[in-house]
């Protein structure tokens, strides 16, 4: 393959292969007698690599790091990278036209976009008038919308979004509005919502992914009052520790 062939193949630019040969993340090949250079499928699976390393951030010298580890590494194992990597592109690009599809298709003036999922698990929800029940809404559509959560965990949450008695706990923490942080309703209210979460709901929360960084949920405290505030906090802490047991 000439440079342009394989540049076409990879999808970067002439350009930015003769950069890679300049610092030498890329070997630059023999040339033809007519002067051009002849590439080969492996220096098109390298370049890939570079590719696809520098789309995940990497700074080139991290990307050299990288390649010098790989360098024993057989040709086929390294196409069996590229092949996941490719597999969980195509994965990301059906969740995202799925909640396309979701956007398009909701009434004027609904929120969203929801993935599909979360939409049927929000519409299992009975109504209801609470303001806290509408904040856990809010909450549960900016996390699906940064990609957390997943159809698993909202298929084993449904039970809870039907049950009149999770309800009734959102009414508890409503009366808490203009409460002390220190009002004795609180340690019981927290013990409740936490004993009404099956364990079964940690199985399905993606690993590493599943729990909110602290930014989150300093934003997310931060939006109740100071007393429901508090039971919010003691739920979270109690179910960290469930879910690291």
């Amino acid at each position: 393959m000439r440079i342009g062939e394989i540049a076409a193949l990879v999808g970067v630019t002439t350009r930015a292969i003769r950069h890679y040969h300049h610092v030498g993340l890329l070997p630059e090949p023999e040339r033809r007698p007519n002067g051009y250079r002849a590439y080969s499928v492996r220096d098109a699976v390298l370049l890939a690599r570079v590719r696809r390393l520098t789309e995940l951030g990497l700074s080139l010298d991290e990307v050299r790091d990288v390649l010098a580890d790989d360098a024993g590494r057989e040709l086929a194992d390294v196409l069996q990278e590229l092949d996941a990597d490719l597999a969980r592109q195509e994965a990301a690009i059906r969740e995202r036209r799925q909640r396309l599809a979701a956007l398009r298709a909701a009434p004027p003036g609904e929120d969203g976009p929801l993935s599909p999922a979360l939409a049927a698990l929000l519409a299992e929800a009975p109504e209801t008038d609470s303001p806290t029940a509408a904040l856990d809404r809010e909450h549960l559509t900016l996390l699906d919308a940064a990609g957390v959560g997943g159809a698993e965990l909202y298929a084993a949450l449904g039970p809870l979004a039907a049950d009149p008695a999770v309800l009734a706990l959102y009414e508890r923490l409503d009366e808490l509005a203009d409460a002390a942080v220190d009002d004795p309703r609180i340690p019981p209210l927290a013990a409740a919502m936490v004993a009404a979460v099956p364990d079964g709901i940690f199985d399905a929360i993606p690993a590493g992914g599943g729990v909110a960084g602290e930014g989150f949920k300093e934003a997310l405290l931060a939006e109740f009052a100071p007393a429901q505030a508090e039971v919010v906090r003691r739920v979270m802490e109690a179910f960290t520790q469930r879910g690291r047991g």
